[in-house]
């Protein structure tokens, strides 16, 4: 290991021995080293040293993708401290002490670089009054290449993928469209998939929102992750009584309404969208068009793999959308008309922001493998999971 010189940094990648690796963080402090689930973090007096497993997975720590290595907790107290709270407390000319990352392979470390923290998550811990530090992502000061991704983050053995059928039936039974996309798409979380009885809903409902709520019961997620349609025991009429309200945004900054009448509901009614006192824009397409668009996006935002372009130009979109499917629906969110593609196990959406704004485009995949036909893509990537 002494091809590698310790005052000059050193180049991603090497194989390294554990000594090498623990020197890197100088003399340790008392207790130093701390082990959670697969990963294992040193703190020392010169830096802190994070080791995880090779391998790929949602609930352990690991390479995530070229830019990023998660670490999932709970961690212990002195870790949480070293990585969220002490780069906080620091002056600007007071430097941050590195934080070195490292993967477990079989021939010994396989090192990757320094990093940063870029997203932390705490939670309250029921049992004391304290803020547990439970997912931490570290961004990487230099990207891996696809090899040493490979090296680092073995490959998920592949699975059977959602598959389009539902597709060929946007244009006609878009209620089978439903159906088969969300039971496709979720999987149930009870132990049986067979119907069961839907709470009476305060309001009568037309059959689209019949039928997606009884989809609901067992896939509680189709209601959404960013934007949410309210479940049965919120749902109700605006304060003028012409509007029944049935979705919103997650900030409360707008809502999804249908028109109310005493007559009983439309067959397939038009969506009103209104952001606080302004008047009601329509969807452009009716509840029916409508659940599948909001299906659609709101599985591609809580996918757990994601492929987040930066901002797009129309010849970009095309290069983007080549291999996929278009969902013939009209444009979905009348602010910034989105259409949405697809291939199995993975939705996109691009939406136009107008003028120089160009277009934003979020991808969701249910796999890694579900993101390969982005992986050549010539576009610039925020985050790539494939």
């Amino acid at each position: 290991m002494d091809m590698v010189d310790h005052s000059r940094g050193v180049s991603p990648m090497p194989l390294v021995n554990d000594e090498w690796a623990y020197a890197l963080c100088g003399g340790l402090t008392i207790p130093g080293s701390f082990t959670f689930g697969s990963a294992t973090v040193v703190i020392g007096n010169a830096g802190t040293l994070i080791i995880v497993e090779a391998g790929d997975s949602l609930d352990e720590s690991c390479v995530w993708n070229a830019d990023e290595v998660r670490l999932l907790g709970p961690t212990p107290t002195p870790v949480k401290k070293r990585l969220v709270e002490e780069p906080l407390e620091r002056s600007t000319d007071d430097p941050k002490l590195p934080v070195h990352l490292t993967v477990r392979v079989t021939e010994g470390l396989q090192y990757l670089g320094t990093g940063a923290v870029a997203r932390a998550t705490t939670v309250r811990h029921p049992d004391c009054d304290e803020e547990v530090l439970t997912d931490c992502a570290l961004r990487l000061d230099s990207p891996l290449t696809r090899p040493s991704l490979d090296r680092v983050r073995p490959r998920l053995p592949s699975v059977d993928l959602p598959n389009l059928e539902w597709l060929s039936q946007v244009s006609g039974d878009r209620a089978s469209a439903l159906e088969e996309f969300i039971t496709g798409w979720y999987p149930a979380e009870s132990e049986t998939d067979e119907p069961v009885s839907i709470q009476t809903p305060p309001l009568d409902l037309p059959h689209g929102l019949r039928q997606f709520h009884r989809l609901a019961q067992h896939r509680p997620r189709c209601l959404g992750v960013q934007n949410r349609l309210l479940p049965l025991s919120e749902l109700q009429t605006d304060p003028t009584g012409e509007m029944f309200v049935f979705g919103e945004e997650n900030q409360g900054g707008f809502f999804w309404s249908l028109l109310w009448t005493l007559d009983g509901p439309e067959v397939d009614p038009t969506v009103w969208l209104r952001e606080y006192d302004e008047p009601p824009i329509a969807e452009r397409e009716p509840l029916s068009g409508f659940l599948i668009q909001f299906s659609l996006y709101e599985a591609s935002m809580g996918a757990d793999y994601l492929a987040l372009p930066r901002r797009l130009t129309a010849q970009q979109v095309d290069l983007l959308t080549e291999g996929l499917l278009p969902v013939p629906l009209r444009p979905f969110w009348p602010w910034a008309p989105t259409r949405f593609y697809v291939a199995p196990g993975l939705v996109l959406h691009v939406s136009d922001e107008g003028g120089d704004n160009g277009f934003s485009a979020w991808a969701g995949a249910t796999h890694r493998s579900a993101l390969a036909p982005l992986v050549d893509v010539a576009v610039e990537w925020i985050q790539f999971d494939g």
